[in-house]
């Protein structure tokens, strides 16, 4: 025989052998054949597949609860209403009470105008005159009268003069008749002379 043809032949044996070891290995075991070896223990088993659809429910609450939880929060970006907030108003304070101040004291003048005027004179026995300050300037002092005075010393007043807080009563020639200070609206003092007090009020 040829060597083309014995190789042809060759060819077709091998051929034939393989597929007949693959159709009996997928066509898995037969009758009357050998159990499948520890090879096919180690081959993966798929598990099985459910074969209708899977659905899934809330299970109702149980007996005595609502159906609603009580602590609902609602997910976020949900539009939910929100009720406003009850305005905190505080009370108001009690109005302060401003003291009271006391009265200014009373303002007494002084100086040489505030003692210009009629004044009532009384002497130490109690006999008492009008004595007038007057603003008229009478040489460098400034005119005064008396009337109605029982002593004859008061009663010879013709000027007077204001200084250092002090008035003093002239007769005629420059005599001083009294010198009396002013204090509380009067004047107080005493007679030249006899140095008897003598008290001038308004």
């Amino acid at each position: 025989m040829p060597r083309s043809l014995l190789s042809t032949a060759a060819i077709l044996a091998l051929t034939a052998g393989l597929g007949a070891c693959a159709s009996q290995r997928f066509d898995g075991p037969v009758r009357g054949r050998a159990a499948p070896g520890p090879q096919a223990s180690l081959e993966p088993i798929a598990p099985a597949m459910p074969s209708g659809p899977v659905t899934s429910a809330p299970l109702a609450p149980p007996p005595g609860a609502t159906a609603a939880p009580a602590d609902f929060s609602p997910p976020v970006g949900a539009d939910v209403a929100v009720a406003p907030a009850t305005p905190v108003i505080a009370p108001e304070p009690a109005p302060a009470i401003a003291p009271v101040a006391p009265p200014p004291p009373p303002i007494v003048a002084s100086g040489r105008s505030s003692v210009v005027g009629t004044w009532n004179a009384k002497d130490a026995t109690g006999a008492s005159c009008k004595v007038s300050l007057s603003s008229a300037p009478a040489l460098d002092l400034y005119k005064a009268s008396a009337s109605g005075c029982p002593n004859k010393d008061l009663a010879k007043v013709t000027a007077w003069d204001y200084r250092d807080g002090e008035v003093y009563l002239y007769q005629p020639g420059g005599t001083v008749t009294a010198r009396l200070r002013q204090g509380g609206g009067a004047l107080d003092g005493a007679l030249s002379k006899s140095g008897a007090s003598l008290a001038m009020v308004r």
